[in-house]
């Protein structure tokens, strides 16, 4: 009995006149690295909040990992810079004179100051340095800059333990007012974080971002009442509006000056900015909203090049 073989029937190729975009949509295809929906760039990064976790984790354990004193140094290094600024700002320039409390009021600023400082040059190197990681494995780039920023509240919560007992030390009192330390660290966090996934947007397309921020992130500290009290120099007469204004507004003197007053009972309400809570909670969503939107604009282009 003789075989009949089959041949199968030829490929056609697709109309000349054929959009090759459509084809693949008609098929299911996608562009590889697309950037994703916004609401499905969420849904992943929610996926992936225990990596974000333990990569955070992991990074503040191996930060002092050399250093014969290791996790000691989370809380020394702003326990030191609070007493050089004490030396030079609080002796040298009297900037102590006046002010209740002053080694409490200093060592608060220090600390919450860092926490904006340390998230700030973090987001800085969270994709130009992590290159390798972004190029092997497909996640969403934002839980990198995420993570470095709750890298650094984690950070903060030794740093407060220690800032605790200074309190204590000093004779500042427990009172209820302490309570409100969680709301005000909360929208310090989404503002840092936002900030954050906005200069890793920068650091990814222009490395040098990160040799500027000190000079950045050091005058901003200057103007932001972190030795001084901004609330003595906006009662002067001698300033221009618009100077007082941006002296009020100033998102790192905000925060500051919002934990100084929940934890330190000589800081009182009539010392901070107007409208203190309103201005904390703008600047958290414009930060947050804002940095994530402009993060994730971006996705498709972190690693390449």
């Amino acid at each position: 009995m003789s075989q009949v073989l089959h041949t199968p029937p030829p490929i056609q190729a697709p109309p000349a006149d054929e959009d090759l975009s459509a084809l693949a949509a008609r098929h299911g295809l996608t562009v590889s690295g697309a950037r994703p929906s916004l609401p499905a760039y969420v849904r992943q990064l929610w996926d992936r909040r225990h990596f974000i976790t333990a990569f955070a984790t992991a990074k503040l354990t191996a930060q002092y990992s050399q250093a014969k004193l290791g996790q000691v140094w989370q809380v020394m290094t702003p326990l030191l810079n609070a007493a050089v600024y004490y030396f030079i700002f609080g002796v040298l320039l009297g900037t102590k004179q006046h002010v209740p409390d002053y080694i409490p009021f200093l060592v608060t600023g220090v600390f919450i100051w860092t926490f904006t400082q340390s998230s700030i040059m973090a987001g800085t190197r969270a994709i130009a340095g992590n290159l390798g990681l972004v190029r092997a494995l497909h996640f969403p780039r934002a839980a990198l800059p995420i993570s470095f920023a709750l890298q650094q509240l984690q950070q903060l919560m030794f740093s407060m333990a220690a800032l605790i007992v200074i309190l204590l030390c000093f004779g500042v009192p427990v009172s209820a007012s302490w309570l409100l330390v969680i709301p005000a660290l909360l929208l310090q966090s989404v503002f840092n974080t936002g900030v954050s996934m906005i200069v890793a947007r920068m650091g990814a397309k222009t490395p040098d971002i990160a040799q500027l921020m000190p000079f950045v992130l050091r005058t901003w500290m200057y103007v932001s009442g972190v030795m001084w009290s901004i609330d003595r120099i906006t009662k002067s007469d001698d300033l221009p509006h618009i100077v007082l204004v941006l002296l009020q507004t100033n998102p790192a003197a905000v925060y500051i000056d919002l934990m100084r007053y929940a934890l330190i009972d000589s800081f009182h309400a009539n010392q901070l900015p107007p409208h203190v809570w309103p201005v904390a909670l703008g600047w958290a969503l414009v930060a947050g909203v804002g940095g994530f939107i402009y993060f994730w604009k971006a996705e498709e282009t972190y690693g390449r090049g």
